[in-house]
């Protein structure tokens, strides 16, 4: 669900989050996909990875979702077109996209990410 207005919830992981939307990134992945989450063994149906150099309230990265090609990789290059703000807890994550994929709308981008995100359970932010 998209986000009903202004930014009401001035999380830190929402706070360090704001500023990409919009901006073309580099991503590392350490997630790639079809491979298994280390602790709950679910599959990644997408590429994850971090933000190199930024440092989120876990202690980790800031986390990002490449909404790219169905096949592993190790980097991405994109446009952070969305953000996906957690109610529970302060770890949200950037929605990357290759150009030409920058039209994805949010139910594109739920469905993306119902591997590992609940619906109801957050937000997509967007410009």
């Amino acid at each position: 669900m998209t986000s009903p207005g202004p930014f009401e919830d001035e999380s830190e992981s929402l706070q360090l989050a704001v500023p990409f939307l919009g901006r073309t990134i580099d991503l590392l992945i350490d997630r790639p996909y079809g491979s298994r989450h280390p602790t709950y063994g679910f599959v990644y149906r997408a590429n994850y990875g971090y933000v190199p150099g930024t440092l989120a309230p876990d202690g980790e990265e800031l986390d990002a979702y490449y909404l790219g090609p169905s096949e592993p990789i190790t980097s991405a290059r994109g446009t952070c077109i969305a953000i996906i703000h957690r109610l529970h807890d302060d770890d949200d994550k950037l929605i990357v996209v290759p150009d030409h994929a920058r039209t994805l709308d949010d139910a594109a981008i739920a469905a993306a990410v119902d591997f590992q995100e609940t619906t109801g359970q957050y937000f997509i932010i967007r410009n």
